[in-house]
């Protein structure tokens, strides 16, 4: 997965923050502008977004979701520390700056949650967040800074914003026993966001069609592909499960083998020459931040900043949470086994996200690092599981029995997701359903679909755009990396404009 920051909020339900209450208004105005510009793909993936704006302003997310809050406060503090862009007295310095903002940005989150819109769900899930807040101020984000001194000075500045934090975590600890609002975003909006937004030609009903007929041809070929595996059967949920048993022993080992299999894949692309790296590229593995590890129960990636040279991007490793129990951390352990890191790097790092965002921040126009879908982004990644399949990356039948469980898991996303927002489905028949059509734990499922819930239309887009650039690379006249580069490098484009880009330039 790919980070989305929204805009930090300031101010109170009775006096919106700006930001906020007034980004629809001005993107319907911008919108209208640019529609009556000619027609071109920058011109039209900016059109996308905005009719993506305008259409959340029936949503209005800052005052159901305290995650629009958290996520920008606890990220823009750790940031500027994983990229390094300027010194790091300068970096202490403006997150000094942030510490000072952030009781005033907790107080409006406090003040905008509408009881009546908020979800308890999702109340409860950003609850976690805010609770991990102090330990992260206190411990894990000084530890970032080098210096002693410098390190004295952000420790000392972290007390206000600590204090917030702990504010913050007891108001939601009730405001979750007093909210009675849904999550559920009702079909006719999702369908809209899927044509208008992310320009595909079909809407909720036809994603959910889509995704259950693509879980049934995986549940034929990995009950083939599962009977190929020692000591497995066509079952091929038994099978994988007794794959999980052969485990990284810590967090720590878990870390340390995933970075060697992103070494791995990197060495085996440019072996096979099968794409071109952007200049001074580089990928991190790293644990997942303190704050993330609450309600990100698997492996995401963090992108190098827009509008920079900077090509560091960042792998992090899904550690469990503070406090979680031997059963918790055997559970995180067994779903990230060794036969599904290769797959899950590949994902991640090379050719998935790491290698496809470097490229593009490279080779496509500046807009496009700023307006991105992730049907596009999550495509590509899982696209790059199958293509490394092909090539011969995964070595022996668990590592593609492995591969082929996690695209069978976005195809029951697809399936789930959808079902959630249009009431077909309610949440304990969706966590039933993940757990008996992928192979997760209770406890992941539990976290995975609170991440449906918060966040409609995303979980889809893997499979989704996969498919598509499938049959884009089927229609490819030239070489394999000709088509990588090609394609990557035109950016995170929504399906109909990568389409659009790819035969501009055959």
């Amino acid at each position: 997965m790919r980070w989305a920051l929204p805009d930090m909020p300031t101010g109170s339900a009775t006096s919106a923050p700006r930001p906020l209450k007034s980004r629809h208004r001005e993107a319907g105005q911008w919108l209208a502008r640019f529609e009556a510009e000619p027609n071109g793909i920058d011109r039209d993936l900016i059109v996308s977004s905005l009719r993506g704006v305008t259409l959340m302003g029936s949503w209005p997310a800052w005052r159901r979701d305290p995650a629009v809050y958290l996520g920008p406060v606890l990220a823009g503090l750790l940031l500027p520390f994983l990229h390094r862009l300027r010194p790091e007295a300068e970096l202490v310095d403006g997150v000094i700056s942030r510490l000072a903002e952030v009781p005033a940005v907790l107080a409006a989150c406090r003040d905008n949650l509408d009881a009546g819109l908020a979800a308890p769900r999702l109340v409860r899930r950003g609850l976690k967040q805010a609770a991990a807040g102090p330990a992260f101020l206190r411990n894990s984000l000084p530890a970032e800074v080098h210096d002693p001194a410098l390190r004295g000075r952000v420790a000392g500045a972290a007390a206000l914003a600590v204090q917030a934090f702990e504010e913050t975590t007891s108001f939601l600890t009730d405001f979750a026993e007093r909210a009675t609002g849904d999550w559920r975003m009702g079909e006719k909006l999702y369908s809209n966001l899927l044509t208008q937004r992310e320009l595909l030609d079909y809407g909720a009903s036809e994603l959910n069609r889509r995704g259950a007929d693509a879980w049934t041809a995986l549940d034929a070929q990995m009950r083939e592909l599962a009977a190929r595996v020692p000591g497995g059967s066509s079952d091929w949920r038994s099978t994988m499960e007794a794959l999980q048993d052969d485990h990284p022993p810590t967090v720590e080992a878990m870390r340390a083998e995933y970075e060697a299999e992103t070494a791995r894949a990197r060495a085996f692309l440019a072996d096979r020459e099968l794409v071109t790296f952007a200049d001074g590229e580089r990928c991190r593995v790293v644990p997942a931040p303190a704050y993330q590890r609450p309600i990100m129960a698997v492996a995401s990636y963090l992108q190098p900043p827009a509008l920079t040279r900077s090509r560091l991007g960042h792998f992090f490793v899904p550690y469990t949470p503070d406090g979680a129990t031997e059963e918790q951390l055997n559970q995180r352990l067994r779903t990230n086994a060794r036969a599904q890191l290769p797959t899950i790097a590949v994902h991640e790092t090379y050719p998935g996200h790491h290698w496809q965002l470097s490229w593009a921040a490279q080779t496509s126009p500046a807009v496009r690092a700023v307006h991105r879908s992730s049907y596009f982004a999550e495509g590509w990644a899982l696209y790059a599981e199958g293509m490394m399949r092909e090539q011969g990356y995964f070595t022996d039948p668990a590592h593609e029995l492995a591969h082929l469980d996690a695209r069978i898991f976005r195809a029951a996303r697809m399936v789930v997701d959808t079902a959630l927002h249009c009431g077909d489905m309610d949440a304990a028949q969706a966590e039933e359903f993940m757990a008996s059509h992928a192979s997760l734990s209770r406890g992941t499922t539990k976290a995975e679909v609170d991440r449906y819930c918060a966040w409609p239309t995303q979980a889809p887009s893997y499979l989704t755009g996969c498919l598509e650039i499938e049959r884009l690379r089927a229609q490819w006249p030239g070489p394999l990396r000709e088509f990588h580069d090609t394609l990557a490098g035109s950016g995170c484009l929504p399906l109909g404009l990568a389409r659009r880009a790819l035969a501009a330039s055959s």
